[in-house]
């Protein structure tokens, strides 16, 4: 942030942890220390609008707004939106959306669905089908039992695609240097995540919104085994582009390597054209110029 030319404040606050409950014991000595920097923040920047994008990480900045009468919106990127904006919808101004089916979740003035914010780069195109190059991701930290099955199903994988791309992330950073194959290229990072979608015809990934953001920019067909964690909000995430028809999921518990490649080879051609055209159709690559809409509206000057 600073690097671009913006203003950084910061606060220390932490969220409700439902895995691990007793990790919440700190809360009611955080919360209201992380209010007061809130407040001290708003009324040092005298903000016209806040934008809370989601998760307790605005809570506090939101909640000052709230307390000093200053108009906030709210971004929520899951359909079942979090604890935080179901706690401060009802006062927001707007609520922006990412996918279909969250307004149905919560009680707002008014919801605008303005799909998520990305980076530049991602650009529409229209995949092979057949697909010819298959691209897998679990995410910045990756996902163990994703890795685990694709290295199992290597050989299969391989036999079917002429490349194979697979971001493993943190957790899979020696994974992919044992396992080789000419058509495999494993890596722990991707920093051009828009050029490796650029030559996919197919992904594999968790269902989490920012994947699936960036996946239906580019219109690319998926296949999906949301998380379980996060109280299984990758789940409905996921159900939304099943219901779209933009994907096939595959639940966690039931993924294997004979599952994997079973969903790959239940994808015709023609199965794969009116995926790719329904990830396209819920694509938002305006997504930052829609939310910026709302914020000027809410100031009077859209």
């Amino acid at each position: 942030m600073p690097a671009a030319g913006f203003d950084l404040a910061t606060v220390n606050v932490r969220g409700l942890d439902r895995d691990a409950v007793w990790k919440n014991i700190a809360l009611p000595a955080i919360i209201p220390t992380a209010l007061r920097a809130g407040l001290r923040i708003v009324d040092r920047f005298r903000p016209d609008v806040v934008l809370g994008m989601g998760g307790y990480v605005m809570a506090p900045a939101v909640a000052a707004a709230r307390i000093r009468g200053i108009p906030y919106v709210l971004h929520e990127k899951d359909v079942r939106p979090g604890l935080a904006t179901r706690i401060f919808a009802g006062a927001a101004a707007v609520v922006c959306t990412t996918l279909p089916g969250t307004e149905k979740r919560m009680s707002a003035k008014r919801v605008v669905l303005t799909g998520v914010p990305l980076r530049e780069g991602f650009k529409p195109r229209t995949p092979a089908a057949p697909a010819r190059n298959l691209l897998i991701t679990g995410g910045s930290q990756g996902a163990r039992n994703i890795n685990q099955t694709i290295w199992a199903a290597l050989d299969d994988l391989c036999e079917r695609f002429e490349e194979v791309v697979h971001v493993a992330g943190r957790q899979g950073a020696e994974g992919v240097a044992s396992h080789a194959h000419p058509r495999y290229r494993g890596l722990a990072f991707v920093d051009d995540m828009p050029a490796v979608m650029g030559r996919a015809d197919l992904v594999v990934s968790r269902a989490g919104v920012g994947t699936i953001a960036e996946v239906t920019a580019v219109g690319l067909p998926m296949v999906l085994v949301p998380g379980t964690f996060g109280g299984g909000h990758q789940e409905e995430n996921a159900s939304a582009m099943v219901g779209a028809g933009a994907a096939v999921s595959i639940g966690d518990a039931q993924l294997t390597p004979e599952s994997l490649l079973a969903a790959i080879d239940g994808l015709t051609p023609e199965r794969l054209k009116a995926m790719a055209k329904a990830s396209a159709a819920a694509g938002r690559r305006d997504a930052a110029q829609r939310v910026l809409g709302v914020l000027k509206e809410v100031v009077g000057q859209g």
